[in-house]
C-alpha cells in the first residue's frame, strides 16, 4: 500500500521521481533478476539498485552511464564531468565476499527516491553548501553526544538537571488515550527512513520498506493491532529534519529512525528506552583521502552531514568549527555519499552505525578513526503520549530478550562487525520513575 501525506511518500508503493523512473526500472528489474537467480535477498537489492544507479544517472545527464569515468570518491570530477564508480562489494582489509554489486548503487536509487518525497530537503533546495563556520553498535561505550572538544573521552550526555536523557518511563501493558486511538484507527502511523541501507530503506526487487528499524515497528505493531502486514502499518518516509515536527504535528504516532535520544530532543518529544548505540564517526574515500580525522586535516575540505542531524549539531560547536570544514548539509545521511562519488565531498560526519552500511554499499569508502559521541537510539513520541511510552518500552523489554539478536543478524552482523568493540547487545533500559 502507499500514503501520501505532509511528510512526503510513504508505504510500500511510494512514487518515483518524474522524468527518472523509466530508464531506472527497466535497468533495476534486470539487476534485481540477476541476484534472485543467485537466490541471495540482499544481493538482489544491490544489484536492482546497480540498474536504477545506471539508467538514473544516464537519465540525469542525457548520456549513457557506461561512458563515465571511473575514479575514487573526495576527489574533484573534472570540469563539466560528472563520473561514477561501480565495483564489487568487498571488505575492508580483505578478499570481497558475496555477490557483485554497483557499489554506490543503493545510494542513487535512494537519492531519486528522496526526490520524490513532497517537503522534503533544506530550505532553498536538496542540500545547501554553507559557509565554514570505542566502539559504535550494541552495548558499546563512545564519547559522548554533548562532546565539546574533539576527541574528548567517553562519557554519557547529562542534560541541565544532572539526569541521563535516556532514561524513560517505566513499561506497561495497559492501554491509555494514546493506545486506544491506534487501535481505533486499526493503523500505526510510523516515520521512517526509505535511504538509510540495513535500517530502513525500500528494496528495489520488492519495493518494501525494510531494515533492522522496520522489524522494530512491526513488533510494536504486533503488539498494539496484532497483525504487521500493509493494512496495519502506514509508513511515512521522513527527512531527518522533519522527525521531530511530524510528532508534534500528529502525522505520525512515532518515528522510528535511527533517532538518537539527546537532551534537546527530550523536551521536544517523549522517547523510549535505547534499542540502539552508536556514535559520531567519519567516512572517508579509502584511496586518497584528503580528511584524516576530526583534526587540522579538514580545514577547508567538504564535509558533509544531514541537516537537523546530531552530526550537525556536533559539528557547529565551537571546538568542532574551529576545524573549518566547509559544511556540505543535505536532507538524509546517504545523500552524503551520493555527494562523495560525485566528488562534491571529502567526508561523511554521520552515525557509526549508518556509516557502516555505507560501507556496505560502497567499498571504496570506510570508516575511519572513533566514534565522537555517545549516540543512544531510541522509539520518538508525542510528549503526551505517555501510556504509548511505556506500552512500546512494555514491547522492547521482550524484544531486547527475544528477537534484537536474530534481527542484528539479519540486518547487520555481516557489516557491523568489527565497529562495536565487544559483543553486540542492546543497551540496558534506564528509567526516571
Amino acid at each position: 500500500m502507499s500514503e501520501t501525506g505532509a511528510t512526503g511518500a510513504t508505504g510500500a508503493g511510494a512514487p518515483d521521481a518524474p522524468g527518472a523512473r523509466g530508464a531506472a526500472d527497466a535497468a533495476g528489474a534486470a539487476g534485481a533478476a540477476d541476484g534472485r537467480r543467485a537466490g541471495d535477498r540482499r544481493a538482489a537489492a544491490r544489484a536492482a539498485a546497480t540498474g536504477v544507479r545506471e539508467g538514473a544517472v544516464g537519465g540525469a545527464t542525457g548520456r549513457d552511464p557506461r561512458g563515465a569515468t571511473d575514479r575514487s570518491p573526495g576527489r574533484r570530477p573534472e570540469p563539466g564531468r560528472r563520473s561514477r564508480r561501480v565495483l564489487a562489494r568487498g571488505r575492508p582489509g580483505g578478499a570481497s565476499r558475496g555477490p557483485s554489486a554497483a557499489a554506490g548503487g543503493l545510494a542513487v536509487a535512494a537519492a531519486v527516491l528522496v526526490a520524490a518525497v513532497a517537503g522534503t530537503g533544506v530550505p532553498g533546495g536538496a542540500s545547501a553548501d554553507r559557509g565554514a563556520a570505542r566502539p559504535g553498535p550494541g552495548a558499546a561505550v563512545v564519547r559522548p553526544a554533548s562532546a565539546t572538544e574533539p576527541g574528548a573521552e567517553p562519557r554519557p550526555e547529562k542534560c541541565a538537571d544532572g539526569s541521563n536523557p535516556a532514561e524513560s518511563l517505566k513499561p506497561s501493558g495497559a492501554s491509555g488515550k494514546a493506545v486506544e486511538r491506534i487501535k481505533k484507527k486499526d493503523k500505526l502511523v510510523v516515520g521512517v527512513d526509505q535511504n538509510s541501507y540495513l535500517w530502513g530503506y525500500r528494496d528495489p526487487s520488492t519495493g518494501t520498506i525494510e531494515g533492522f528499524d522496520i522489524d522494530l515497528v512491526k513488533a510494536i505493531a504486533r503488539d498494539l493491532l496484532g497483525k504487521d502486514g500493509a493494512d496495519r502499518i502506514v509508513y511515512r518516509t521522513i527527512p531527518t529534519d522533519q522527525r521531530v515536527p511530524a510528532i508534534q504535528s500528529g502525522d505520525v504516532d512515532m518515528v522510528v529512525r535511527t533517532m538518537t535520544i539527546n537532551c534537546s530532543r527530550r523536551a521536544q518529544v517523549a522517547f523510549s528506552t535505547a534499542y540502539f548505540q552508536a556514535g559520531q564517526q567519519l567516512v572517508v574515500p579509502k584511496k586518497h583521502a584528503r580528511v584524516k580525522g576530526f583534526d587540522s586535516s579538514m580545514r577547508g575540505k567538504h564535509v558533509c552531514y544531514a541537516a537537523g542531524s546530531t552530526a550537525e549539531r556536533m559539528m557547529k560547536t565551537p571546538a568542532y568549527a574551529e576545524l573549518g570544514a566547509r559544511p556540505v548539509v543535505v536532507p538524509n545521511q546517504l545523500d552524503c555519499l551520493v555527494r562523495m562519488q560525485l566528488g562534491e565531498a571529502d567526508a561523511t560526519v554521520t552515525d557509526s552505525a549508518l556509516g557502516a552500511g555505507q560501507a556496505a554499499q560502497d567499498p571504496s569508502v570506510e570508516l575511519v578513526g572513533e566514534p565522537e559521541t555517545l549516540e543512544p537510539y531510541g522509539v520518538a513520541m508525542n510528549l503526551e503520549d505517555e501510556d504509548l511510552v511505556r506500552r512500546v518500552n512494555k514491547v522492547l523489554e521482550d524484544y531486547r530478550e527475544h528477537k534484537w539478536k536474530s534481527s542484528y543478524d539479519r540486518w547487520l552482523a555481516d557489516d557491523m562487525m568489527g565497529t562495536e568493540g565487544k559483543k553486540p547487545a542492546p543497551p540496558e533500559p534506564l528509567y526516571r520513575d
